[in-house]
């Protein structure tokens, strides 16, 4: 291999090894922390971290210090996730709670300050919701978008909810910042999620969430109904079908 080739494979690589360290770390990461870690001279980690930055793979967060996953890298993830070859074992899965159930059920992502549905198996019944995978919702009147806010840490949760605008979807929408904190506390406590007709009225929605390897949460599986087939009261009966599902899919999907 050339002295050229070479050079090209190693900072190809060092550029890999620069977005994993940044993937794994949920607070963010610094430049001088991925010198030391892998053991790279500072100018050539900012010139990578330019790079990187310029294609849309990282971004600053908004102190400045920390990195965080860029734009392009986190439509790369989604659009990885959503692949049919790599999908069919986490769809499975999806199917038989949503043939359990009798009602729409989806899996989600948080990303940025949205909540983005990457599956989904809808239901044969004349009235339901339909969201297409891609598609996005806001986070403060959801029910896996909740569930995304209060199970992050907090002060990662307080920067988020600052910039977030809290409209009112329907008369139950908590648009309060500390009714919906507290609410959050509820939630981060038993890892539970609901929306009670606060994104559309006569829908609601229970969510649980989805943990990678350390214990993180990188997904949530919710199911959806409307309130004249299910009110949220029966909905909540559902909850130890979700957390087996959860439990399933966490073996399926690489998080």
């Amino acid at each position: 291999m050339s002295t050229a080739a070479s050079a090209t494979n190693s900072t190809l690589l060092r550029a890999f090894a620069l977005l994993e360290e940044v993937l794994a770390e949920e607070r963010g990461v610094t430049a001088a922390e991925l010198c030391q870690r892998l053991d790279v001279p500072k100018p050539t980690i900012h010139r990578i971290i330019g790079q990187l930055e310029q294609e849309g793979l990282l971004q600053k967060e908004p102190d400045g210090r920390y990195l965080a996953p860029g734009p392009r890298l986190r439509r790369m993830a989604l659009n990885t996730l959503a692949h049919r070859s790599v999908g069919a074992a986490r769809r499975a899965v999806l199917q038989r709670l949503a043939d359990e159930l009798g009602e729409t059920c989806n899996l989600t992502l948080l990303d940025g300050h949205e909540l983005v549905y990457f599956e989904r198996v809808e239901t044969n019944w004349p009235v339901r919701i339909q969201l297409h995978p891609g598609s996005r919702m806001p986070l403060h009147c959801t029910a896996s978008g909740k569930l995304f806010l209060a199970m992050m840490p907090v002060h990662q949760r307080k920067a988020l909810l600052s910039g977030l605008s809290l409209k009112a979807h329907t008369a139950r929408t908590i648009t309060d910042r500390e009714r919906l904190e507290q609410e959050l506390d509820t939630i981060a406590a038993q890892a539970l999620s609901t929306d009670n007709e606060e994104l559309i009225e006569g829908m609601v929605a229970l969510a649980v969430p989805i943990y990678n390897e350390v214990g993180q949460v990188r997904a949530a599986v919710a199911v959806h109904a409307p309130t004249i087939r299910k009110p949220l009261s029966s909905l909540m009966e559902w909850a130890p079908a979700l957390r087996q599902a959860a439990l399933q899919l966490e073996k399926v999907i690489d998080l």
